[in-house]
């Protein structure tokens, strides 16, 4: 199954992409807004594109990719599915999507207890060069958890590989690169 997001309204519509051959134009209306759009099955040409500039810009620059760093798994629950969300070397934001919300990992979910900054990982390096993860919360009105404990204002906890934390009712997991010690 696919979901497809409204341009207007910002809601999904799920549908069965094995119903259709690749290339194939579908339009859609949303049932909230009645909008009308349409999509065509297959690879975006806008994603391979930005995909080989990506490619292409960090080769020139001999930058790693930002998997390098590691990613959270955002574990399925009522309110949405799995999601990975890559993470990147200093603060990696993380909150609720909202068309404007500026943050740089948007977790896409309805969860009302998610806040659109609800926390903070920072990933940077120790004095031996290993990976280094620290969550903070962001401050948000219903805190954010590690090992059922609820982070102080100003507290900061370091993370390793499968930590377990909690954002609203939504959980996720830290999931490092595996580095050579």
């Amino acid at each position: 199954m696919k979901r497809v997001r409204c341009p207007k309204c910002d809601q999904y519509i799920t549908f069965d992409e094995t119903r259709y051959e690749p290339g194939q134009k579908l339009v859609f209306q949303c049932p909230d807004c009645g909008k009308q759009f349409g999509i065509r099955i297959g690879t975006s040409k806008l994603k391979q594109t930005q995909k080989e500039e990506t490619q292409s810009l960090n080769q020139q620059t001999e930058m790693p990719d930002d998997s390098d760093f590691g990613s959270i798994v955002v574990i399925e629950n009522v309110f949405h599915y799995k999601q990975i969300l890559p993470l990147k070397m200093g603060e990696n934001q993380i909150g609720r999507y909202q068309k404007g919300n500026p943050i740089n990992t948007p977790i896409e979910t309805v969860d009302p207890s998610v806040d659109l900054l609800h926390c903070t990982i920072t990933v940077s390096r120790d004095k031996r060069g290993r990976l280094k993860y620290e969550l903070k919360d962001g401050p948000s009105y219903t805190g954010t958890f590690v090992d059922n404990v609820i982070l102080g204002d100003r507290e900061r906890r370091i993370i390793n590989d499968g930590q377990l934390f909690t954002i609203g009712a939504t959980s996720i997991i830290l999931r490092t690169p595996q580095e050579e010690e």
